[in-house]
């Protein structure tokens, strides 16, 4: 142990930097040790207290994971094909008495994902009727919900204290339309966005419906038609024929 020797004892040169990274991408956290001497340096996932390395020796039979040194002062833990589970804090920790050790996080954040089986589809609504609806998504942070209209209108909605509001964009999971208008009809867009590229989204068609009033009329006139037509269909009935007469017998 030269530098022990000469009473310098190991020392970290800089800090061990917190690491955020998508789902699915390589991951390394970087340790730099001044003066290590005969130490040696290990890494550990601090939140399962895993040994993973020490020195060039992987411990952990996560196949993913591979350490690296530049046979100088330098060491690196990479990960592969980062997974959420791969989240928590790591620890590079240096054999001393007491014991040396700096930590830094992996955050695994993941881009949104529409759930398409929670997620509405096209729909009809009759004017005047009501349509709800609705968009989920999954990710990591959780997704933000945003609602728009394609063409640029105004979302309308009734149901507030203020009555009557427009909107260009609506923020939620659930969007309520009431006393729905002909203008209201067209296509919807759900955009879930939570800062992880690239956001997604959806389109949902709101139809125009025929009312059940009109359909009665409809059928009112349909009937009338029919039942006139069947009478102009009937033949004529035969003229009564006098009813013969039969001698009287004496």
């Amino acid at each position: 142990m030269f530098c022990s020797a000469l009473g310098l004892e190991p020392d970290f040169l800089y800090p061990l930097e917190n690491v955020t990274i998508a789902q699915g991408r390589d991951a390394m956290f970087t340790c730099v040790v001044n003066n290590l001497g005969g130490y040696r340096v290990a890494w550990i996932k601090a939140d399962t207290k895993a040994i993973l390395a020490i020195h060039e020796h992987v411990i952990t039979n996560n196949a993913r994971l591979s350490v690296t040194h530049n046979d100088y002062n330098t060491w690196t833990l990479n990960i592969r094909g980062v997974k959420r589970e791969d989240r928590g804090q790591y620890m590079c920790q240096v054999n001393t008495d007491p014991m040396k050790m700096q930590t830094a996080f992996l955050e695994v954040v993941i881009p949104p994902d529409i759930i398409y089986e929670e997620t509405s589809g096209d729909m009809m609504v009759p004017e005047g009727g009501s349509a709800k609806l609705v968009c989920k998504a999954r990710g990591y942070p959780p997704p933000k919900i945003l609602w728009r209209r394609e063409d640029g209108g105004d979302i309308i909605s009734r149901s507030g204290p203020q009555g009557k509001t427009k909107v260009t964009s609506l923020e939620g999971d659930v969007v309520n339309l009431t006393k729905v208008t002909r203008s209201e009809m067209g296509a919807y867009l759900c955009i879930a966005a939570n800062g992880v590229p690239p956001s997604v989204s959806k389109r949902i068609m709101l139809h125009g419906a025929a009312t059940t009033a009109a359909t009665k009329v409809e059928l009112v006139v349909d009937l009338r038609s029919l039942t006139r037509d069947m009478h102009a269909a009937q033949p004529p009935t035969p003229p009564q024929l006098p009813t013969p007469q039969l001698p009287t017998v004496a």
